[in-house]
């Protein structure tokens, strides 16, 4: 028999990374020494917060995206932990606030202000007190306002509602206390009706979070499982760890069902734990290993293999810790799918690293940059607390757009109907004189002329009209609306030179109909 390879068509096979240059690095940047187990980096379109070294207490940088180079070793820090910090996340719907844990048993709720920190920032918004040991891991719900999850070392997971008046708030509102031993990781599914968690156990455990019921649990032995995701709307989960070789490994499971994995994989014999994250958007896997530098990454299917190779990022460089960038925060103009932010300690340097789909074309790419979560809550905490699940809103990374509405028509059928108005008219075969008399030719003449003006005034008046004005439109206030405004103003040269291109023809059609008109006249 001859063996046929199976070849799979993907626009994401030839994905690579890019690093960042040197200039566009954060250099001088006393990294945390701590062994825990986490990303001590979180990032959004403003702001990049890691974990650093503080004697006499637990602190966190707060660095402007845009404030690359080297770091002033003086620079402000957020303290006010009276031990480490273990786990930072920024809010999803709001850009300037940060959740923080920490060993002192204690989570804090902190408001970056806008304008660059001058001195350390100790004053928080709220703080959280109920767990009994140290705090390991926070996660924000990601789609309701104001509800925030933490797992400490007293084996309880703790749901928190920030929706109150109060500086400090002495107790959850919900506590699950469904697990054996330290939990090591959390996860949501899409809408956030499911908790995915690791625990010290090896055990995988999908929970309900606002009952706090075990809804399935694996005890598979051949996999130790060590941190936990959910696959977007796939309905599967994938679950990073060692085999019982203690070789490095990665687990899928069906969260409907999780006796047995659907597929496992070994990487290699490393030692350093495997953080997995996961764009929903593109079903892209991407598997990064704490000690090492490389990124391996994935396509996932719902059809077997369930797991495709795509390649490998490989760097010299180890990271000790990772980020990421929400795709909100993206260069849509340069191909940029993900974007990691590697803390390389042995360098005191934290290094971007985007993951480009190579085109040539650098107009906006609809296929590779479906809708995505917005910025924007779905429901209240009272709403979900009362129990509502509802998916998050959905937004277009499209420079410009607005939220996504079903009844609102999308920017591409606008933008195609304003082309529609000011496409040049074809060539009308020129018209014999009337019999009344040589006024015949100029009245034809005038009328196209006067139809042209006409229909160069309603162009002109829709495209102006067109969701956008350059001269009402105010100055930018941020680097993201800087960011629009240069992308607003690319889209507007584009279409300024369609428009130019189109004049011309019809300048080119009128002047050869004068032409026609004057050879009919003078055979008269």
């Amino acid at each position: 028999m001859s063996w046929h390879p199976q070849y799979r068509s993907s626009k994401f096979r030839h994905v690579y990374g890019k690093p960042a240059s040197k200039e566009n690095c954060y250099d001088s940047v006393p990294i945390t020494r701590s062994v825990h187990d986490n990303h001590f980096c979180a990032v959004n379109p403003h702001f990049i917060a890691v974990v650093t070294e503080c004697a006499g207490g637990g602190a966190f940088l707060v660095i402007p995206l845009h404030q690359t180079g080297k770091l002033d070793p003086h620079y402000p820090k957020v303290c006010g932990h009276r031990g480490n910090v273990l786990d930072i996340k920024w809010n999803p719907f709001d850009d300037f606030e940060i959740a923080s844990c920490s060993e002192d048993a204690t989570i804090k709720i902190w408001n970056i202000p806008k304008q660059l920190l001058t001195r350390n920032l100790t004053t928080y918004r709220k703080e959280l007190m109920g767990h009994a040991r140290r705090v390991g891991l926070v996660e924000w719900h990601p789609t309701t306002a104001n509800i925030l999850f933490s797992a400490g070392y007293d084996y309880k997971v703790m749901v928190w509602n920030l929706d109150t008046k109060d500086s400090v708030i002495s107790g959850p509102v919900r506590t699950i206390n469904c697990h054996q031993d330290v939990i090591l990781s959390m996860s949501f599914n899409t809408n956030g009706s499911l908790l995915a968690t690791t625990c010290k156990d090896r055990k995988i455990r999908i929970v309900d979070p606002r009952l706090g019921i075990v809804l399935q649990e694996a005890s598979y032995k051949g996999h130790r499982a060590n941190k936990v995701l959910f696959l977007g709307n796939l309905k599967k989960l994938l679950s990073t760890g060692t085999s019982r070789w203690n070789n490095r490994q990665m687990a899928l499971w069906d969260q409907d069902n999780l006796s047995v994995p659907l597929t496992e994989e070994d990487l290699d014999g490393s030692s350093g734990v495997l953080f997995p994250f996961f764009d929903s958007d593109t079903s892209m896997l991407y598997i990064v290993g704490k000690g090492d530098g490389n990124i391996r990454y994935y396509e996932v299917s719902t059809e077997k293999p369930h797991l495709t190779y795509l390649t490998e990022y490989r760097s010299y460089n180890p990271q000790k810790g990772i980020g990421i960038m929400p795709k909100r925060g993206l260069d849509v103009s340069s191909c940029e799918i993900f974007r990691f932010y590697k803390l390389i300690t042995t360098k005191s340097l934290i290094e971007p690293v985007s993951m480009i789909v190579p085109r040539r074309s650098e107009s906006y790419q609809e296929d590779i940059y479906p809708p995505t979560a917005a910025a924007q809550p779905s429901l209240t905490a009272h709403e979900w607390l009362s129990g509502m699940n509802r998916g998050p809103i959905m937004m277009s990374l499209r420079p410009g757009s607005e939220l996504l509405d079903p009844q609102a028509l999308p920017p591409e059928r606008l933008l195609s109907n304003s082309v529609v108005q000011v496409s040049p008219q074809p060539l009308e075969p020129v018209k014999q004189p009337a019999e009344d008399g040589d006024q015949a030719p100029f009245s034809l003449l005038e009328e196209k002329v006067t139809k042209w003006t006409t229909e160069h005034q309603l162009e002109e008046k829709s495209w102006l009209t067109n969701g956008f004005d350059i001269f009402e439109c105010p100055p930018p206030k941020t680097e993201n609306e800087l960011l629009q405004m240069f992308y607003r103003q690319q889209e507007e040269i584009r279409r300024l030179r369609e428009l130019l291109i189109q004049r011309e023809v019809q300048t080119k059609q009128l002047e050869l109909e004068i032409k026609n008109l004057r050879m009919v006249l003078g055979q008269f």
